[in-house]
C-alpha cells in the first residue's frame, strides 16, 4: 500500500513538472562552432533525455563486450559444478544400492567435472571399496588427509584399511593420530581403548577413559564404571606379587562400581588373607545384594581365619538370606552343607532347584549329595545323567565366547566390561541341550553318556586328586554294592567315540567323552564332584589357579 501510494505521488510530481514547464514559453539558444542554434525548452528536456540514453545504452553495450568472456568462464564453471554435484549424488545413490557400474561411472563424471572436491574424493573410495579396489579406497583416502576438511574422514578410512588388512600397528597409529586432531572423534578414542585393553596396558586405558570423559564422548557413570573395570584388571594382575597394591586398586574398584563381582571378590580375598575378615565380609555383602555370584559365596565363606565347616556353613546361610530365594544362595548353602556333611540340610536346600527344571550345577549337587549321602552311587550315576541334559547355568559371556572366568575386556574384539553373568544362548556355538520333563530308564543304558562340562570353581574331585579338563571319574562303588546295570543311551548332539564294556560290573572309574559344545576360553579349570568333608578347603585368601590374562 505504501510503495503505491509513493508511486502516485511520484507520477504526480512528474505530470505536475511537465505542465509547468509546457506552460512557460521560451527557447534555448547554443553558439557552437560559428553556429546559433535555437529551440524550445521542452524539445531541449527531451533531445537530453534521448541523449543520455544513447549514451547508457553504448555504455552497457561496451561493458557487455568487455565482461563477456569472464561471464562465459563464469557460466562454465556454474554448469561442470551442477553436473558434478548430479553425478556425485547419484553415485552416492548407486553406491548405498550396491550398483558397482553405475557408481564407477558417475565417481568418472564426478572426477572430470568436480575434481580434487571433498564428497568427490569420498565417492571414489567408496566406489573403490565397492568394487574390492583397497589400493585405490586407500589412495583416495590418502588424498582426503591432505585437505583440513576431509583430515579425519581420511582417518578413519584408512584405519578401517588397516583393520581389514589386519594390520594393527597402523590401526592403532592412525587412531592415535585422529584422537589427537580430534579429541571428540568416538571411534578414534573407541578404537585407541579397545586396542590398549588387547595389548594389557591398563595404565594407557584409564588415561583414554579421563580423555573419554573429559571431551564428553561417555557420561560421568560410564567413565566410573570402565575405571573400576581397569582398576580391577590392574588389581588382579598385582595381585600375586604386590598384595597391598593390588587391595587398594580393588577396594578403590568396588567403591566405583559396587555391582562389579570381580572387584570385590579380588578385595574380599585379599581383606580376608590379611585377617581384617569384618571389612571383607562388608565388602562381599555389599556385592552379594547387587548381584548374587558364586565366587562370592566362595570367597564369603572362607572369610575368616580357624573356621570349621558347620561355621563357613553358617556363614554362608547368612550370605544367602540377604537376597532371599535367589538360586545362586541356594547352591551356596547346599555346597557348604555338603562340605560341612550336613546332608539333610543340603537335600532341603536343593529340593526347590531340582523340583522343576534342574540346572548342571543343581544335578551336580544332587549326584555328590546322593554319593556321600549313604553311599547311594545308582542315584548319583542318575542325576550324573539328568546333568548331561539339564539346563546351563550362567557364565561370563561376551562375543560369542563363554569362560568361567572374568576378563576386563573381550578376548575377541578388545571391547571393555563386555563380559556378561548370563546363561550361554544357542548362537555362540554348538548345540545347546535342553532338559527333558522324565528321563526314563536311564539307568539300562549299554553305552557311556555324553558328559557337557559346567563352570565350577573347585579343581578337586572326591577321590581328591586331579583329573584332565575333559573328562569325569564317577564315584567308586562301594565294596558290598551289587554289579550296576549299565546306562541307557541317552541323546546328544553327536555320536561318542567310547566303546561300551562287554559286560557290566563295578569299574572304579569310568571316562565320560566330552561331546561337542560352545567354545570356552581355555582355562586350567577342571570339573569337580566336590570336596571330601574331610578337606581343610582353601586357604583363606588363596585364589583359584587359572589361566590368566593378566600375567603376574
Amino acid at each position: 500500500m505504501v510503495r503505491v501510494v509513493l508511486f502516485l505521488v511520484l507520477l504526480g510530481l512528474l505530470a505536475f513538472g511537465a505542465a509547468w514547464v509546457a506552460d512557460q514559453p521560451g527557447t534555448v539558444s547554443i553558439v557552437w562552432l560559428g553556429r546559433q542554434i535555437e529551440f524550445e525548452v521542452l524539445t531541449g528536456i527531451v533531445a537530453l533525455a534521448a541523449a543520455a540514453a544513447v549514451a547508457m545504452a553504448v555504455i552497457g553495450i561496451a561493458k557487455w563486450l568487455l565482461t563477456s568472456p569472464a561471464m562465459a568462464r563464469r557460466a562454465m564453471r556454474r554448469r561442470r559444478a551442477r553436473k558434478g554435484s548430479e553425478a556425485v549424488t547419484r553415485g552416492i545413490l548407486a553406491v548405498g544400492a550396491g550398483d558397482r557400474r553405475a557408481a564407477e561411472r558417475h565417481a568418472q563424471d564426478a572426477a572430470k567435472f568436480a575434481p580434487g572436491q571433498p564428497l568427490t574424493l569420498l565417492l571414489k573410495a567408496q566406489t573403490a571399496q565397492l568394487s574390492g579396489d583397497r589400493g585405490g579406497a586407500e589412495q583416495a583416502f590418502r588424498a582426503m588427509v591432505e585437505g583440513q576438511e576431509t583430515r579425519l574422514l581420511g582417518l578413519r578410512g584408512l584405519y578401517v584399511e588397516a583393520q581389514r588388512r589386519g594390520d594393527q600397528t597402523a590401526a592403532r597409529a592412525l587412531a592415535e593420530e585422529a584422537v589427537k586432531d580430534a579429541p571428540s572423534a568416538a571411534w578414534a578414542s573407541q578404537a585407541v581403548l579397545e586396542s590398549q585393553t588387547l595389548a594389557g596396558d591398563w595404565d594407557g586405558a584409564l588415561t583414554s577413559i579421563e580423555r573419554q570423559y573429559a571431551a564428553r564422548t561417555i557420561d560421568r557413570d560410564k567413565a566410573k564404571r570402565l575405571r573400576a573395570v581397569l582398576l580391577t584388571a590392574k588389581a588382579m594382575a598385582a595381585e600375586d606379587h604386590d598384595p597391598a597394591t593390588a587391595r587398594a586398586l580393588a577396594l578403590e574398584a568396588h567403591g566405583l562400581a559396587p555391582t562389579l563381582v570381580p572387584a570385590a571378590v579380588v578385595a574380599g580375598r585379599l581383606l580376608a588373607a590379611d585377617g581384617d575378615a569384618r571389612k571383607a565380609s562388608r565388602v562381599l555383602e555389599a556385592s552379594w545384594k547387587a548381584m548374587p555370584h558364586p565366587d562370592i559365596a566362595e570367597v564369603y565363606a572362607h572369610a575368616r581365619r580357624g573356621d570349621s565347616r558347620l561355621d563357613e556353613m553358617k556363614r554362608v546361610e547368612h550370605l544367602a538370606r540377604l537376597v532371599p530365594s535367589h538360586p545362586e544362595g541356594t547352591m551356596a548353602v547346599a555346597r557348604a552343607a555338603i562340605d560341612a556333611g550336613e546332608f539333610a540340610r543340603a537335600r532341603k536346600a536343593l529340593e526347590p532347584l531340582v523340583a522343576d527344571r534342574p540346572t548342571q550345577r543343581a544335578c551336580l549337587l544332587m549326584a555328590e549329595l546322593s554319593a556321600k549321602d549313604g553311599g547311594d552311587h545308582g542315584r548319583a550315576r542318575e542325576w550324573m545323567a539328568r546333568a548331561l541334559r539339564a539346563a546351563r547355568d550362567p557364565v561370563w559371556t561376551a562375543d560369542g565366547q563363554a569362560s568361567d572366568i572374568w576378563f576386563p575386556a573381550s578376548l575377541v574384539s578388545g571391547r571393555l566390561d563386555s563380559f556378561e553373568w548370563k546363561v550361554p544362548v544357542a548362537e555362540i556355538g554348538g548345540p545347546v541341550l535342553q532338559v527333558d520333563d522324565v528321563l526314563a530308564d536311564h539307568h539300562e543304558s549299554e553305552q557311556p553318556a555324553v558328559m557337557i562340562e559346567a563352570p565350577v570353581t573347585d579343581a578337586k574331585t572326591v577321590e581328591a586328586k586331579p583329573i584332565e579338563a575333559k573328562t569325569i571319574e564317577a564315584i567308586p562303588a562301594a565294596p558290598e554294592a551289587m554289579p550296576a546295570p549299565a546306562p541307557e543311551p541317552v541323546a546328544a548332539p553327536a555320536p561318542t567315540t567310547a566303546t561300551p564294556p562287554a559286560e557290566a560290573e563295578p569299574m572304579p572309574a569310568q571316562t565320560l567323552v566330552s561331546a561337542p559344545k560352545p567354545r570356552i576360553v581355555p582355562t586350567e579349570t577342571v570339573f569337580p564332584i566336590g570336596r571330601p568333608p574331610d578337606d581343610p578347603g582353601p586357604d583363606v585368601g588363596a585364589k583359584p589357579k587359572r589361566a590368566s590374562l593378566f600375567g603376574g
